[in-house]
């Protein structure tokens, strides 16, 4: 099972990783988005690369 992380004192809430990866990415009551379900699939990377602030990781390993 893969981990994967969102830094929520960087994230937006802009809701581009849940609108990529449903299956694994919802926004909270916050405003923020969390991690609904650890699961390795394609989309996770495209949310990971996609985030215009960085904020979420896989593995601990961000994008570059």
């Amino acid at each position: 099972m893969v981990k994967i992380v969102i830094n929520k004192e960087t994230c937006i809430g802009c809701g581009l990783c849940p609108t990529i990866c449903g299956e694994v990415f919802a926004m909270g009551k916050d405003g923020k988005a969390f991690v609904k379900a650890h699961k390795d699939i394609p989309c996770v990377k495209d949310a990971i690369e996609s985030c215009p602030v960085s904020a979420i990781s896989e593995d601990g390993i961000k994008k570059k």
